[in-house]
């Protein structure tokens, strides 16, 4: 595998750092893999959801996301709800643009200068421009990619168009993000889990209330991959606008059918559990290895956005 550059536990200057665990001198995950236990037997810590309503008249996550990022998948309640937060904190818009730009620029990032083949995108969304299969197998045509969603639209939708032709691979499993025992043996159907793995969770954690333990969904999940395999995470923040995200977090929960909570910068770097991050940690989505110079200022989008690795011969 290409060296991939800029590993080691990075934070951003002014952030909190980000908790590792005790080791002789190196970072450590704070949890760890059991290739013995069968993929059945992954603990469950939370109740799985209920199907999103596909419903008209309800507005949905996913279609919400839609309408933000322009795109035409979705309804008058999803665009009223869309239109309502952006009246409170316009930069929403440049937020979940920015959040896809994250994506494309994480895949080729991994696929190009870490080596990886395969990838996991968990609440993947409905298509929208540079999915995951395509930016992937722009570096190499034979990356493999398992996209996960427990929404029925964003299924079907899925596996109209989040398709690709050999001898690349993508498939497509029914699944709340909680429900890790259902994620990774459908995953295991296209992916081989005792080689590296690139785990997206984007825009996606912020969906799990505090209650459900979003960092215990992150252990379960990534304490199955193999070394050499990297999570990557982005999640709405108030830190850079407290209030107006405050207010948008009100106006989104009022309407949408899951309710959205925003964390500050120590909470999403808890989030990877103690892994080494990649240069240059936890950091405003925009300043994630940008690939162009002079990027809007970071608080044009309430995210933060990480790359984390699991470590060679850690066990």
């Amino acid at each position: 595998m290409p060296a991939c550059p800029g590993t080691g536990p990075q934070s951003s200057p002014s952030a909190p750092a980000l908790r590792l665990a005790a080791s002789d001198g190196d970072s450590e995950p704070a949890f760890r893999a059991n290739p013995d236990r069968p993929l059945d037997r992954i603990p469950r810590p939370v109740t799985v959801l209920d199907q999103q309503s596909f419903e008209a008249g309800t507005a949905n996550i996913a279609r919400i996301y839609d309408a933000l990022l322009g795109g035409k998948d979705n309804y008058e309640a999803d665009r009223k709800a869309a239109a309502d937060v952006i009246r409170v904190r316009p930069q929403v818009v440049a937020g979940a643009r920015a959040n896809r730009a994250f994506l494309a620029r994480v895949v080729r990032f991994l696929a190009a200068d870490c080596g990886i083949r395969q990838f996991l995108d968990i609440g993947v969304g409905l298509p929208a421009p540079d999915n995951t299969h395509e930016v992937a197998q722009q570096v190499d045509p034979g990356c493999r990619v398992t996209y996960v969603d427990n929404d029925p639209v964003v299924l079907t939708h899925a596996r109209a168009l989040l398709t690709c032709a050999a001898p690349g691979s993508c498939d497509h499993v029914d699944a709340d993000a909680r429900d890790t025992s259902r994620i990774l043996a459908g995953a295991a159907r296209t992916l081989d889990l005792a080689q590296p793995v690139a785990m997206l969770l984007l825009a996606i954690l912020h969906f799990v209330p505090d209650a459900d333990d979003p960092g215990a969904v992150v252990a379960a999940l990534a304490g199955w991959l193999a070394p050499g395999s990297f999570v990557a995470i982005s999640h709405l923040t108030s830190d850079f606008a407290p209030e107006q995200v405050a207010a948008v977090v009100t106006a989104y929960n009022a309407q949408a059918d899951t309710a959205v909570t925003a964390r500050t910068h120590a909470e999403v770097s808890g989030l990877f559990g103690g892994l080494p991050l990649v240069a240059p940690g936890v950091v405003p989505v925009t300043e994630w290895r940008p690939s162009v110079a002079g990027l809007p200022h970071r608080h044009t989008a309430d995210l933060y956005a990480g790359l984390a690795r699991v470590p060679q011969g850690r066990w």
